[in-house]
This record gives C-alpha cells, sequence and structure tokens, in this order.
C-alpha cells in the first residue's frame, strides 16, 4: 500500500511540474535556476520585471500566422 502511495505522490508531483511548465507557469522558476543568473554575469530581475520582459520579447516582433 504504502508503494502505491508514494508512486501516486511522485506520479502527481511530476504531472503537477510538467504542466506548469508547459503552461509557461514555472518560467520564472526555471529563470532563476538558469546558469546565466546563477553565475551573476548578468543581474537577476524580480518576478514583476520578468513578467513585463518576457511580455516585450513575445510583441516585440511581427506575429502572423498566415
Amino acid at each position: 500500500m504504502r508503494k502505491t502511495a508514494k508512486t501516486t505522490g511522485w506520479f502527481l508531483r511530476r504531472f503537477w511540474r510538467g504542466l506548469r511548465e508547459w503552461c509557461g507557469d514555472a518560467a520564472y522558476e526555471s529563470y532563476l535556476r538558469s546558469p546565466g543568473t546563477r553565475s551573476g554575469s548578468r543581474p537577476v530581475l524580480s518576478a514583476e520585471e520578468f513578467y513585463v520582459e518576457q511580455l516585450n520579447r513575445r510583441y516585440s516582433r511581427p506575429n502572423r500566422c498566415c
């Protein structure tokens, strides 16, 4: 019984992490874990600054479907 509960818990945590990464909710955590921010080569953005930077990056280029 314990093994089933442990496996189910592991699966749910893994599923939740994958879902957050897929929808972009974990982007800031991934940014903080990136090698460039840990080495100090660039300043670390706050969550709000990161969000604005992502929006600027996404909408600064032409976005055409056709």
